[in-house]
């Protein structure tokens, strides 16, 4: 389809070689393609300028930062934001073009249609996963370095059709990605000045559990789902006690620095620089996009 819808498009990335090419070629519809990249070696801003995307070079401070990066040098007053494991279904791209025509909301939603280790994941809040996605270019991301949120204001619409994601490549990348995130999740509490006890290292971890597999009927995805839940478990139990950890060794909270923004990177990238003591040993540079608690 020829690049012909007034809407930029902002995706970022970090060494995204091989996800990236199916992103890009479900947006080609839209004039404005905009990569914000953190530093990629793979090949990924080849890519990119290969499919005719705009590219911005930059790293950081947070994800949030990097995406009002991408944001701010939009040609278009409405903006598509997606991640580079992410692709436009035929029927949402219709219904995002239907309505930039006469658009009534100040922002939309969108439903993603997620895959986990190679199959559909229909059940679960991964069935029932929405995010505002379609916005103004008056609107703005949160520098928190995990689940950075959307500022927004007005009535918020829903859009037909799916936006595909599959965030985990294999287990051992979801392995690494929970572990980034759990990092990156200790170092907001950190600054935060929170405190952790007991409660937060048994109770939490249970909890996300029991209401992942059991009140969300993750359980009905077999074994796939009870790995999915028990990751995410770990995650959140490894996230209390860095921060715990932290606490032992009496760091003090302050911000984080040097937080490498990324798309969903390969590891080995250098991973964001946190307090003393805050840090999983086989974390990779990531860009998280689940809850661990």
């Amino acid at each position: 389809m020829k690049a012909s819808a007034p809407l930029s498009v902002v995706i970022p990335t970090l060494n995204e070689a091989d996800r990236l090419p199916a992103c890009l070629a479900s947006v080609q519809w839209a004039a404005d393609v905009i990569v914000v990249d953190a530093g990629s070696t793979d090949g990924t801003l080849d890519i990119a300028r290969a499919h005719g995307a705009r590219v911005i070079e930059s790293r950081g401070p947070t994800i949030g930062a990097q995406k009002n990066l991408g944001i701010a040098g939009a040609r278009f007053p409405w903006v598509l934001s997606i991640d580079a494991d992410e692709a436009v279904s035929p029927e949402l791209r219709d219904a995002i073009i239907r309505t930039l025509a006469a658009p009534s909301h100040a922002g939309y939603r969108i439903q993603l249609r997620n895959r986990y280790l190679g199959a559909p994941y229909n059940r679960g809040g991964w069935g029932r996963d929405w995010h505002i996605r379609l916005y103004r270019q008056s609107c703005r991301w949160t520098a928190d370095l995990v689940h950075e949120r959307l500022i927004i204001s007005g009535e918020i619409g829903d859009l037909d059709g799916r936006l595909d994601h599959e965030s985990y490549r294999d287990l051992a990348h979801q392995l690494r990605k929970c572990c980034t995130y759990a990092e990156w999740g200790a170092a907001d509490l950190v600054r935060r000045g929170a405190r952790v006890g007991p409660s937060h290292l048994v109770l939490n971890p249970a909890w996300r559990f029991v209401k992942t597999f059991l009140l969300q009927s993750m359980w009905r995805e077999g074994w796939r789902g009870f790995l999915f839940c028990a990751v995410h478990a770990w995650a959140c139990f490894t996230k209390y006690a860095l921060v715990w950890d932290a606490q032992r060794k009496g760091v003090a909270a302050h911000p984080v620095a040097g937080h490498p923004v990324a798309g969903h990177p390969v590891a080995g990238h250098p991973v964001a620089a946190a307090p003393p003591s805050v840090v999983c040993s086989t974390v990779s540079s990531e860009q998280p996009q689940h809850a661990v608690g």
